[in-house]
Formats: structure tokens, sequence, C-alpha cells
């Protein structure tokens, strides 16, 4: 089974702040609404999920992450894909963000490959703005964040 480590960070706003990112690509272009996502990729059984975490935000983002990390429930994707995912305060300046590229078929069974960003914008959002632009299966971890974050 394919699995995935990913951050979310947030900020201890009044209301508080979650950092999502838009993935890049023709795909992807002009979806807005359950379409963003944490920052995150893949990696395999030989990897620890916070360090896999971590490379991934660095690599979606262009900077390093660090702080105290907070795990949260893994959450399953409609493809079943399971989403390991940590919770850290931070700030980051979302329109600084430089992301890898990746390589897909475009057009798709075109034959031809062209390379894309793989985020290609990041921002951030209020719970409610949080909700509405995270992949559905996602949105338990800004759930699970938001109580941990009253809590504390």
């Amino acid at each position: 089974m394919k699995q995935s480590a990913g951050i979310l960070l947030y900020r201890k706003k009044q209301p508080p702040e979650f950092f999502l990112v838009h993935p890049g690509g023709p795909f992807w272009k002009g979806k807005e609404k359950g379409a963003w996502s944490i920052p995150k990729g893949e990696f395999g059984s030989g990897e620890e999920g916070l360090a896999a975490a971590k490379r991934e935000f660095q690599e979606e983002t262009g900077s390093a992450i660090n702080g105290t990390f907070r795990p949260l429930q893994p959450v399953k994707l409609k493809s079943g894909k399971i989403v390991y995912a940590w919770a850290v305060e931070g700030d980051l300046d979302a329109s600084s963000i430089v992301s890898n590229n990746c390589t897909v078929e475009w057009p798709y069974r075109s034959g031809k490959f062209q390379s894309f960003p793989e985020v290609d914008r990041g921002g951030w959002f209020s719970v409610q703005e949080a909700r509405e632009k995270i992949n559905p299966a996602q949105i338990p971890l800004i759930e699970e964040l938001e109580r941990m974050i009253a809590g504390s």
C-alpha cells in the first residue's frame, strides 16, 4: 500500500491559520475547491515518516522546517493511500515558495512528457477556508489540529 508523509504548518493567530499548497501542472490549473493539500509526498518502508515529511516540505516549498512536531491521526485518500501527518507551529512567506519539478505525460496519452512545478503556490487559510480548499480526505487533519490548538 502506498503511503505519504506531510506537514501541517499552522500559525496560532486569532483565528488560527493553516498553510496549504496547490498542486502544479495542467491538470490542477483553475481547480481550487478540494484541490489544495498539506505539503506531502510518498515514502518507502525503509524511511522514517517524519524525516520523509520534512524532506517533502522542503522539496515543495524550498524551506526547511523545524519545531516541535505533533503527530496527527493518519487519513486514507480515495486512492487508498495512507497519509501520515505532523503538525508544527511556524511561519512561512507563502509568496516566496519554490517547488521542485516533476515530469508528467502531457497531454495525457500523447507520449510527450513535460516538466511542471510539483506545487505552483502556497497560502495561509482560516479553518473554514482550509476546509473548503483542502482535499476532502485531509479535512480530518485540519479538524484534529483545530481541537489541539483549542485545548492548548
